[in-house]
């Protein structure tokens, strides 16, 4: 029998399963070595292609597979412990692999059986998957300027994507067009496919990394395969996505909270105005450590338990017994726990990484150190999808009993 664990021994919280830290285990020894060189990446802006290809490797991008496809059938909440440990190491790698988790899920539930065995198969020998989804211009809100047109020589797709997170360093393009009739479809095609083109001309301050540029898809040829025969969405899609945000929150908490600590413990150097001859006693500063520490313990916490609705969400869906009542609350409780985490976790950890360097002198502003990339990232990921929406959708279902959204688009009003 195995001895219960002390929350000494996790200062971040028990593990979210009895499996759980052998599972990790696994894949701690890549993230290190990811964590090692995140500052040196950010500063040379530098794409993690290595890096991305050591989880591969290590089967992190098989997570949620089942066994007999190479998988650790990791539960949601064990996967998303596990992204924020990745998140705690590099935010960046996070977000270029969501696209490829989402396609995952929508695999794992998808009811057309030969589509989802011919995916599974896929994503078993490894393939990776990136996001072509988002467009700029003058497209409305729930429709797409790219088109899947029918031709004397076959299908072709025709369009250019922006925010294709993940796309540069994928096998796979997940994107969506206008089809026959104006009907909405996704289809996979391949990155190198002739006419495909990804650029890595993302600008943004911050998760600079994640290649979420532009494509380009010239009279693509495509095959009926790669074109999804429904186009029915996992039905905990929108949560899902925001919760890797979230995850990633959680993730730059911890990491900044560590870097604070260590800091604070091997700084020799004091203000007169100071409380103690050593930084490490002065007990205004530990205050501060401990302040941003609790935000980041905080931060992970509710992360977590919003993962657990959406493991049961999961469950209540995968269930044969379970019926149609309670997938339906099951589905309709996962967006709103994840909308009620969105604004404290945001607020905890944008308040964190700036108050760290109450604890510190200017020279932790010098850009070699790296500290400005937790405001940069977490900034930049809290930017996705509105937090102030967030908090008027559960205001909304708090006093109406408005249901959340079910997906999230953008394009002209």
């Amino acid at each position: 029998m195995t001895e219960p664990t002390s929350t000494l021994d996790h200062p971040w919280g028990a593990p979210p399963s009895a499996r759980y830290e052998e599972l990790a285990r696994d894949f701690r020894p890549v993230i290190e070595r990811i964590r090692a060189d995140a500052v040196e990446r950010d500063l040379q802006r530098r794409l993690p292609h290595e890096e991305i290809g050591w989880l591969r490797e290590a089967g992190f991008t098989r997570l949620r597979l089942p066994a007999e496809y190479g998988g650790r059938d990791a539960t949601l909440t064990e996967f998303f412990a596990l992204l924020i440990e990745l998140a705690a190491a590099d935010t960046n790698i996070v977000n270029a692999l969501r696209a490829h988790f989402g396609f995952s899920e929508d695999v794992l539930h998808s009811t057309e059986a030969d589509w989802r065995h011919r995916w599974l198969d896929r994503l078993a020998r490894g393939d990776l998957i990136g996001s072509g989804f988002s467009e700029t211009g003058d497209a409305k809100v729930g429709a797409f300027s790219t088109r899947l047109e029918r031709t004397g020589n076959g299908l072709r797709l025709q369009g250019r994507k922006f925010y294709t997170t993940g796309s540069l360093f994928a096998d796979w393009i997940n994107t969506a067009a206008s089809g026959d009739g104006d009907a909405s479809v996704f289809v996979a095609v391949p990155r190198t496919a002739p006419g495909v083109e990804v650029v890595d001309d993302w600008s943004g301050f911050g998760q600079s990394l994640t290649a979420s540029g532009t494509a380009t898809f010239t009279d693509v040829p495509v095959e009926q395969d790669w074109i999804n025969p429904s186009d029915n969405r996992f039905a905990y899609a929108a949560p899902f996505y925001q919760l890797v945000h979230i995850a990633s929150l959680a993730g730059i908490g911890r990491a900044l909270a560590d870097d604070l600590t260590t800091r604070v413990r091997e700084r020799d150097r004091t203000y007169s105005h100071g409380n103690a001859a050593r930084v490490s006693d002065d007990p205004q500063i530990l205050q501060v450590v401990g302040r941003v520490r609790s935000a980041a313990y905080a931060a992970g916490a509710v992360a977590l338990h919003a993962a657990g609705a959406l493991q049961r969400a999961d469950v209540a869906l995968r269930s044969t017994s379970a019926g149609e009542q309670a997938r339906a609350a099951a589905t309709r409780a996962a967006p709103l726990e994840v909308d009620q985490a969105v604004s404290v976790v945001t607020d905890l950890v944008l308040k964190a990484s700036t108050e760290l360097f109450d604890a510190l002198g200017a020279s932790a502003t010098l850009r070699t150190n790296g500290l400005d990339r937790y405001w940069r990232n977490a900034r930049t990921i809290t930017s996705h999808n509105p937090r102030v929406y967030r908090e008027r959708q559960v205001g909304a279902f708090a006093v109406n009993g408005t249901a959340q959204p079910t997906a999230y688009r953008i394009g002209t009003a």
